[in-house]
């Protein structure tokens, strides 16, 4: 079997890693090629192009890059277009992706597109592009099915690997042991995103927000992780700027153990909301960008939160602040808050706990077996009760 797969981002690295795990058990020759993270080389993917060179965010940024993000997607559509696979999976990063899927799909090649567009959110018409371009749609959040299912647009619900990784109690004692941590210490998790423009307008407010609190209660202590030593390096650099006093350690690749040990998390909106709801962690939630892009985006979305604990709950369960909202002295008033009423803490760790059970899915198995069945129909294996063969066993 021959696949083809992008993956644009971290979080796109580990769906990608549990899909081509599976893909690999049922065809340990399988042939790999994309673009993917670390976990995905692991996982047997020849990365034709660094990851890191896709993680772009906002409207306009993109556009300072643009010369080379298209020279990508030329260079991986003729590297397709030359040698087939038997089906091609694109990983979230919906502006790169859509338009290399439509290429490919146009050539007869089977697309699988795996995470959702907000397309549920805003720019609702980018639905035809989807349909054009995509076999099938691989949904890690049940709210998002509604939206396919009303335009005809075919689709699966698989769930978040995360939901299933992620152990239902957390231990917080154990994962401070595993950093060195002190046991007994109030610590605030500072967690600004992985990409370096999420950095750009992310960091100092962080850290300004974290000066605020440890102003207000001076045994306060903070965590941070970053997703390389690159990243590690900038963020320290505007810590020691603004708060070099600030009691802070640095950790790269933890921010698992990181969310785990805190027990307040002050987070940008994006996956690691989601993840830090799985941990049972009571967060603030933030987000900036360039003005520009911010303009344009007030007047797209159509959903009432950009976090993504409380989209999933209906409700606002957690505080988010957005642009001019999030400031240092409203992120540090709303994490004091938690700290000041142990009481919040607790609802929100009930509410998290309940929508962690409801979203338990085996979903590398599910997405895996989605995608074997698109690659499996175009190479004309599926037998005629529609179950599948591979390897001459019905799964």
């Amino acid at each position: 079997m021959k696949i083809g797969i992008l993956a644009g981002e971290p979080s796109g690295d580990i769906l990608g890693a549990g899909v081509l795990h599976k893909l690999r058990e049922w065809h340990p020759d399988i042939s790999i090629s994309g673009i993917g993270g670390p976990l995905m080389i692991k996982e047997g993917c020849k990365s034709l192009f660094d990851m890191e060179r896709l993680s772009v965010m906002g409207f306009v940024e993109p556009l300072k890059r643009l010369p080379e993000l298209l020279k990508i997607r030329r260079a991986l559509i003729n590297h397709f277009l030359n040698d087939p696979p038997d089906v091609f999976i694109g990983i979230d990063s919906p502006d790169f992706n859509l338009g290399l899927e439509l290429q490919l799909r146009k050539a007869n090649i089977p697309v699988v597109h795996y995470v959702s567009p907000s397309v549920w959110a805003w720019r609702q018409k980018r639905i035809h592009k989807i349909a054009k371009a995509t076999n099938l749609v691989l949904t890690v959040f049940p709210f998002e099915m509604d939206f396919y299912e009303k335009h005809a647009v075919p689709a699966h619900f698989v769930g978040h690997p995360l939901a299933d990784t992620i152990p239902i109690i957390s231990d917080k004692i154990a994962a401070r042991k595993k950093l060195n941590l002190d046991l007994d210490a109030t610590y605030i998790a500072i967690l600004p995103g992985s990409r370096r423009n999420e950095l750009k307008y992310m960091a100092e407010l962080f850290i300004e927000a974290a000066k605020k609190c440890f102003q207000h209660q001076s045994t306060l202590k903070f965590i941070t992780s970053a997703i390389n030593e690159n990243r590690a390096q900038e963020f320290k650099q505007i810590c020691q700027q603004i708060a070099p006093d600030l009691p802070i350690e640095f950790f790269i690749r933890e921010s698992s153990a990181v969310m785990t040990s805190a027990d307040v998390v002050l987070v940008t909106s994006g996956t690691a909301t989601f993840e830090t709801m799985l941990y049972k962690r009571p967060m603030v939630i933030a987000y900036r960008v360039g003005p520009i892009t911010f303009q344009i985006a007030k007047r797209l979305i159509k959903v009432p939160f950009i976090g993504l604990p409380n989209l999933l709950a209906k409700e606002k369960v957690v505080p988010e602040f957005i642009q001019n909202d999030a400031t240092p002295d409203s992120l540090a008033d709303a994490l004091m808050d938690y700290l000041q009423h142990p009481e919040k803490m607790r609802r929100v760790e009930e509410k998290f706990t309940e929508m962690h059970h409801a979203l338990r899915r085996d979903t590398n198995q599910e997405a895996a077996k989605a995608i074997h069945e698109i690659a499996l129909r175009k190479n004309n294996n599926v037998s005629k009760d529609g179950k599948l063969s591979m390897g001459g066993r019905d799964r």
